[in-house]
């Protein structure tokens, strides 16, 4: 049950780790969807690897390293869109957000055993930046995650910094910045982990024996709109708990070239 105080901890922290929203037998329906989209994506021109590159690493190393992502994942099995409007994830999202709701995307991360790449820390607000910082992330946790796999940590309270400059806007200065400055959210398979966009975040790699697999849903408050026309697709814009009141600009923005 979400309370008062979840609501405070995320405002004040800007994240919130909520225990056991799935089930066993939902998290393995999704990971099984997941095996099922890199499957396909073998057999295809979409097969790529995903890996940060950067000064952060060394081009041997970015060489060594596998990471598999793939956005509007909602669209390629049911288990993902139920996952995205499951009614414990609306009770959490309602506390964090308020009444009305919005899926912006959804993505897959797959960290491989032994050779998973590490995410720097970074904001993801430079991807997509909107008005009122409504914007969230729920990562959700399809396999046991700590330090040795790859688990994500944050900066507690460092969405209070606002934006922040990226290099190349992917990721902030590693050397200000290091993996070691974050907070680890280990986590059980079925938690979930809530972060709003300005959340300073990352995760290292993974090195040991067993797959990270995060499963990634972006929500929003309708009314906060974008302020750079930039990731607007065909996955976007489900509605998840209330109403958008802002439909037709919405559509009007989905349509601008």
């Amino acid at each position: 049950m979400f309370s008062k105080t979840d609501a405070e901890f995320y405002k004040e922290n800007g994240y919130f780790h909520a225990k056991q929203v799935f089930t066993s037998d939902e998290v393995e329906a999704m990971r099984g969807a997941v095996e099922a989209i890199i499957r396909r994506a073998a057999e295809t021109k979409y097969d790529k690897n995903h890996t940060w590159e950067g000064d952060y690493l060394g081009d041997e190393d970015v060489r060594k390293l596998v990471l598999k992502g793939f956005h509007d994942v909602h669209y390629h099995h049911a288990a993902f869109s139920q996952a995205a409007l499951h009614p414990k994830m609306a009770e959490i999202l309602r506390g964090l957000i308020g009444p009305n709701v919005m899926l912006h995307h959804s993505k897959m991360l797959v960290k491989p055993p032994e050779k998973g790449a590490a995410f720097p820390l970074h904001q993801d607000y430079p991807y997509f930046p909107h008005a009122k910082h409504t914007m969230l992330a729920a990562s959700v946790y399809l396999d046991d995650a700590d330090e040795e796999n790859g688990a994500i940590c944050v900066i507690p309270g460092s969405h209070k910094l606002g934006p922040l400059p990226h290099v190349g806007r992917y990721y902030l200065d590693h050397r200000e910045y290091p993996i070691s400055r974050g907070t680890l959210c280990p986590a059980q398979k079925g938690d979930v982990l809530f972060f709003n966009y300005l959340t300073i975040h990352g995760s290292d790699a993974n090195r040991s024996s067993r797959p990270r697999r995060n499963v990634l849903f972006q929500y929003r408050d309708p009314l906060d709109a974008p302020t750079v026309n930039t990731h607007f697709d065909w996955g976007m814009g489900l509605m998840v708990t209330g109403e958008n009141a802002d439909y037709f600009e919405f559509r009007n923005q989905l349509n601008k070239p």
